[in-house]
């Protein structure tokens, strides 16, 4: 990182002399004498690389990492070609932060640029923003984003992920905003229970798709129903979901947001993620966050700039609609390069690899005695499972370095990505059938 400061210590003392100052300590001559630290502080001794190696790789020890994963549920093992991990890793990208001076940061507006274009292509929507800190917050930030002073109430589907609920709630406190949610009619949303729960003061309905079961909302009907009523339609999606599926924009969808993590990101322990946030040009500026825009120059080269971000600290606290400041800028500009690298057939392929692989797992699990699915209906590449001895089930997958589906709700949901091999899954099968025997 020894080139980030683009300003050399010299400059930086002209920069002082320049404003009369001959020291940073100045800078700071009405904070208490009390506040500064002006002593060393009581840490250890610093270890040599040798020692940091040594005590990260024990660290690292007490990671599992499986050979095979068969669950999902908001984060999901796909496969990433090595390019995807190369091109964020050079210096000039290493920051999450949204940049500032766009003469010293072109590269990174860019990026983020080529970011929202491929997320407009992805949803069919009009404009992108930067990104924000992962899927939940997204879809939080949506909901926010549909609200006006009559509107006030968010409908959320009871078969959304439950951390995008309880994320949406916590978002709908702070702000003094109910919540209600529409309950679920064989694993997808009852759409006249919805319709029941529509009114006047409704500003948005949350629907994700496919769902957390894995099922395939009726997107269409749901959406005709709320745009009757005046409301929003905010759509969560899984990104590689839709390399197959319709976009959110011919779904009806007025706000898509979903996780990138699909899109090149690894499996880790609460992230970092991304989520992204795409909407009409109707409420291109209502979308929180920040905007990159290309243009040109005073000497017609093309060029890239901040376009929209007169919102959140720009404005009194109160009356912002938002307070995200920064975004994922390494993150999405890795599921940038994911998307580039993949192309719109790649990633049709993956997504059907993935689909087709769930269907057999399905198919072959509910052939053995006492296993059945709990929902009917389409799914993607997850589906619920009610099975004899699930935690026998997922033990003796876990004895073969095989993690197995998600235990809820008395059932297993399972996953499965293009990653896993036809062969993987008969043994898999055949594990499940000694188990329960």
């Amino acid at each position: 990182m020894g080139s980030y400061v683009p300003s050399t210590e010299e400059q930086r003392r002209e920069m002082l002399q320049s404003i009369g100052l001959s020291d940073y300590r100045e800078l700071y001559k009405d904070v208490p004498a009390g506040m500064y630290l002006d002593h060393l502080l009581d840490l250890p001794e610093g270890k040599s690389e040798l020692e940091v190696s040594r005590a990260l790789a024990a660290m690292a020890k007490k990671n599992r990492v499986y050979d095979t994963v068969l669950r999902g549920a908001g984060a999901y093992d796909h496969y990433i070609p090595s390019i995807v991990k190369q091109i964020p890793a050079k210096e000039e990208f290493l920051t999450a932060y949204t940049p500032y001076q766009a003469e010293i940061s072109q590269g990174v507006l860019q990026s983020i640029f080529e970011y929202q274009t491929e997320i407009c292509e992805l949803t069919g929507m009009d404009v992108s923003n930067a990104s924000v800190y992962d899927g939940a917050t997204a879809a939080a930030e949506a909901a926010a984003m549909a609200r006006d002073r009559k509107r006030r109430i968010t409908l959320v589907s009871a078969s959304t992920h439950p951390d995008v609920i309880n994320t949406i709630r916590t978002y709908s406190y702070g702000t003094n905003d109910e919540v209600k949610i529409i309950p679920t009619k064989n694993g997808k949303t009852d759409l006249e229970a919805m319709k029941a729960l529509l009114g006047p003061e409704v500003a948005s309905v949350y629907v994700q798709q496919p769902n957390f079961f894995g099922l395939f909302e009726d997107a269409d009907a749901l959406s005709d129903a709320v745009h009757e009523s005046g409301a929003l339609f905010i759509l969560g999606c899984n990104p590689i979901a839709l390399g197959i599926m319709k976009t959110p924009r011919d779904l009806g969808a007025d706000i898509a947001v979903g996780e990138g993590q699909p899109l090149g990101l690894p499996i880790g322990f609460g992230g970092p993620y991304l989520g992204f946030m795409a909407t009409t040009q109707k409420y291109m500026r209502r979308l929180p966050g920040r905007i990159v825009g290309e243009t040109t120059d005073n000497a017609g080269n093309r060029a890239y700039v901040l376009s929209l971000q007169a919102r959140e600290q720009h404005i009194r606290r109160e009356k912002a609609g938002s307070n995200i400041c920064s975004n994922e800028a390494l993150c999405a500009l890795t599921a940038s390069v994911y998307l580039a690298v993949m192309g719109p057939d790649g990633l049709a392929e993956a997504a059907s690899s993935s689909m087709a692989k769930a269907h057999y797992l399905c198919e072959q699990l509910c052939s053995l005695p006492g296993i059945s699915r709990r929902f009917e209906g389409e799914f993607f590449h997850e589906f619920l499972l009610d099975m004899p001895k699930p935690d026998k089930v997922l033990a003796a997958l876990d004895e073969k370095n095989i993690l197995g589906g998600l235990p809820y709700a008395d059932g297993v949901l399972w996953c499965v990505t293009e990653k896993v091999s036809k062969e993987t899954l008969d043994e898999v099968v055949s594990i499940v059938k000694e188990a329960i025997a």
